[in-house]
């Protein structure tokens, strides 16, 4: 079977839920510019943050996903299929020019014409660029320290009926849970400030960077996310959204998207000075 190459873009942080394909999402561009969603990603597969990362160009046998009414979404033909890494395309020193000429080919400004697309039955657009008018402010707020003890039964539970770790030497583990939601709140081109939570992976590997860097001190730990996302990222760079819909509120909730990623170039300007 012919592999699909895919640039990698995105890489959410771990969530659980019931459903064992809902663990984590990874999503890309195909050579022709269009979006593809690969999950499920078990954990147990691979060590989710040091196994490929954005911007490496893979090879991987596909499928659409049947379960999943989003035309993006595709799976692993094998829970097993590996991700074959063939390439990648760095920051060019902060300029980004070569990833700007995959990811930039299609660039939403208007959020209400998006979640128009996203509920109309004949595009169901899930995946996408979103550059924001103006990124207000970054906001932080206390969530559950804990996973939801049910959702992590469940789960295991999942795992040993599908003997997913029979030939592992890793014992099943899940990722710590944040226990804060960061979120952007911004405006686009129909006027209307909206707050999204971002769930990139990214953010949370910072997080937990930083608590390790200030020896568990939680304040200083969200100060420099917020730093990094906030002052750095929306003020000082040319900042795009990745956005996705959850499949579970993609066609109910009044904004199906969340924040999936950050595409954060130097800006014009500051190019000039180099």
């Amino acid at each position: 079977m012919a592999l699909t190459k895919v640039l990698i873009t995105v890489k959410t942080y771990p969530t659980l839920s019931n459903k064992y394909d809902e663990l984590v999402c990874t999503a890309g561009f195909l050579e022709n510019g269009n979006w593809v969603r690969i999950y499920p990603i078990p954990f147990r597969k691979l060590q989710y943050d040091k196994q490929y990362s954005k911007y490496d160009w893979i090879e991987i046998d596909l499928e659409k996903n049947t379960s999943d009414f989003r035309p993006e979404s595709y799976k692993p033909k094998s829970i097993d299929s590996p991700f074959k890494i063939i390439g990648n395309i760095d920051s060019e020193k902060g300029t980004w020019r070569l990833r700007k000429e995959v990811v930039l080919k299609n660039v939403y400004t208007n959020m209400t014409e998006l979640i128009a697309r996203a509920k109309d039955p004949k595009q169901c657009i899930s995946l996408a660029v979103f550059k924001p008018k103006e990124v207000i402010d970054f906001t932080i707020e206390n969530s559950a320290r804990t996973w939801d003890k049910h959702k992590l039964e469940a789960l295991k539970a999942k795992a040993r009926q599908l003997d997913l770790f029979k030939n592992s030497e890793n014992p099943f583990e899940v990722v710590q849970k944040l226990p804060f939601k960061f979120s952007y709140k911004f405006t686009s081109e129909d006027g209307k400030e909206r707050t999204l939570m971002i769930e990139d992976w990214e953010i949370g590997a910072l997080y937990w960077r930083m608590l390790d860097k200030y020896e568990g001190n939680e304040q200083k730990a969200c100060e420099d996310v917020r730093k990094k996302y906030f002052d750095d990222f929306a003020k000082t760079k040319d900042l795009y959204l990745f956005l996705g819909t959850t499949r579970e509120y993609h066609n109910v909730g009044l904004n199906p998207f969340i924040i999936i990623g950050t595409f954060h170039p130097m800006k014009t300007a500051q190019l000039s000075l180099f």
